[in-house]
């Protein structure tokens, strides 16, 4: 098992977290953070695992079953529209891997992130770059966040018709700035974004 995982199992360190969002770039919907410790990184039923943005949807759903279960602990936090407006997406972002670290219901010897440092956090932790493509740990935490997400936004499909939520997952389209033209602000899009300001601006 090479790479930082490997190294820090050698030196006596198992319980390592692995900490991962999905939806930092979309105008609508929530920012979600996953943590999980994997009981072994080397099982077989983790072979596929890598950057969620790597593989299918379907392989992607395969693998949230498999990480649940091969996980020692897992967490999944949401970060909702309204507390991004309020206190900026990065804000939220770090304050949502504190929550999701500190929600496991197995306390990490080691936390892994990709590509953020956690401030403040007692345990020690280090900031991965590109670190969903290097650590399975982080690979796995971008699945989970990935597949716990777009099953909201699907279900914000059904709740908001017309937006095209279950398809472009709140990212900005042109389908998706045409369904804000007709229809309007939501109130799972993001006040704070440029586009959705711009809007509310101007009517």
């Amino acid at each position: 098992m090479p790479g930082i995982e490997g190294s820090l199992r050698a030196s006596g360190i198992t319980r390592i977290a692995g900490v991962d969002e999905a939806g930092r770039g979309p105008c609508a919907g929530p920012l979600v953070i996953a943590a999980v410790i994997l009981k072994d990184v080397d099982s077989p039923a983790l072979a596929r695992v890598r950057d969620s943005k790597a593989l299918s949807e379907k392989v992607r759903e395969e693998l949230f079953d498999a990480i649940r279960e091969e996980a020692l602990a897992f967490e999944i936090v949401e970060i909702s529209p309204e507390e991004i407006d309020r206190v900026g997406l990065h804000k939220s972002n770090l304050e949502g891997m504190r929550r999701a670290i500190h929600s496991l219901s197995v306390v990490p010897e080691y936390v892994l992130t990709d590509g953020y440092a956690i401030e403040g956090l007692a345990i020690p932790n280090l900031a991965v770059w590109k670190g969903d493509q290097v650590a399975i740990s982080i690979s796995a935490a971008s699945i989970l966040a990935k597949v716990y997400r777009d099953r909201i936004m699907r279900e914000m499909e059904i709740k908001y018709p017309g937006y095209g939520f279950a398809r472009h997952k709140g990212y900005i389209t042109a389908a998706h700035t045409a369904a804000l033209s007709e229809f309007g602000i939501t109130s799972i899009h993001r006040k704070s974004f440029a586009n959705i300001a711009s809007l509310a601006f101007n009517k």
